[in-house]
């Protein structure tokens, strides 16, 4: 008993040393750059994303935000080791779509709730696009291919279990053909094997090819859009549009480890508001062919939350390889 009266106020002392600690730091907070980690090669919509939120923020953050490109495992390697991190306010990560999928396949441990989220900043329909001297003219005569051959019509995507795989695979379920799914290390990678004539088509958002279509090296068939899209793919019809009810795309936007000091949350949150809400963001974001997307802190764990329940249930109906 004298042992744990000794040790007890000992304990106590410590726990309010470390609490005076964690607040000291944070009223400090930032004193050092940022890491920022992007769960994608470079050269794609999230990478893009986030080094045009890198650039806007200096605005708002009194320290650099310098990214960190992590591809692997569908965005898992890199959102798990935001995870893991030390809840300082010193990394945080990119949150993609794959992080209300890849749980679900049993790629990871890490969920929606693993994180504080700090702001929805995007949101975009998939495409599916071809070269332009492909013979598929339509989705129509790609379908019809694939209805006829299964699994000779290769499709490329940004990698197992990510958005454009899983969207691929609803394309599947609601019309009734069969692809031969093709992944590669990230949505640039497949632009560059489609370009290249490797695969005969791709699903992927429409940053990640807007200076191919400009270029008229490719050309996109479809949208899975729920609403009509800007130029330069206003012309393009939806699945929708042709009596398919299918819409799925992507979103990205940031979160910290939990645990992270609720000053640090403020301050990195009021940051990404106002980046997300600068004109000189926005403006960027639409130049690329990224839509913006802004939801706060409390809205975009939500929307993770419902998105991960939609594609539980989407991936129990496609019965895909785990």
């Amino acid at each position: 008993m004298k042992f744990l009266r000794t040790l007890l106020p000992a304990a106590a002392a410590s726990l309010a040393a470390l609490t005076l600690s964690a607040a000291a730091i944070a009223a400090d907070y930032p004193t050092r750059p940022i890491e920022m980690v992007v769960p994608s090669t470079a050269g794609g919509g999230t990478d893009i994303m986030a080094r045009l939120f890198a650039e806007t923020a200096k605005k708002y953050v009194t320290q650099p935000i310098v990214v960190s490109n992590k591809p692997g495992v569908s965005g898992g390697l890199a959102m798990t080791e935001v995870q893991r991190a030390a809840p300082d306010g010193y990394k945080i990560g990119v949150l993609i779509s794959e992080l209300a999928i890849i749980p679900h396949l049993g790629m990871t441990k890490v969920t929606t709730s693993d994180f504080i989220p700090l702001a929805r900043l995007n949101g975009d329909p998939g495409l599916i696009a071809v070269r332009a001297e492909s013979p598929y003219q339509s989705i129509d005569e790609l379908l019809a291919a694939a209805r006829k051959q299964p699994g000779t019509v290769t499709m490329g995507n940004a990698g197992t279990g990510t958005i454009w795989h899983l969207a691929a695979a609803a394309v599947e379920e609601k019309t009734g053909v069969k692809f031969n799914h093709v992944p590669f290390q990230g949505a640039a990678p497949s632009v560059m094997a489609l370009a290249g004539g490797h695969v005969d088509a791709i699903t992927v958002s429409p940053a990640e090819i807007g200076s191919f279509v400009a270029a008229g090296k490719v050309r996109v068939l479809v949208s899975m859009a729920d609403r009509k899209l800007p130029a330069p793919y206003d012309k393009v019809l939806s699945f929708k549009d042709k009596g398919v009810d299918l819409v799925v795309g992507t979103w990205r936007g940031l979160g910290v480890p939990l645990n992270t000091p609720p000053e640090v949350v403020q301050y990195l949150r009021e940051a990404s508001r106002k980046t997300g809400e600068d004109p000189a963001f926005r403006e960027a974001l639409l130049k690329a062919n990224l839509q913006p997307a802004y939801l706060d802190g409390e809205q975009f764990q939500a929307f993770m939350n419902n998105q991960s329940a939609y594609f539980k249930k989407l991936l129990a109906g496609l019965n895909l390889q785990k």
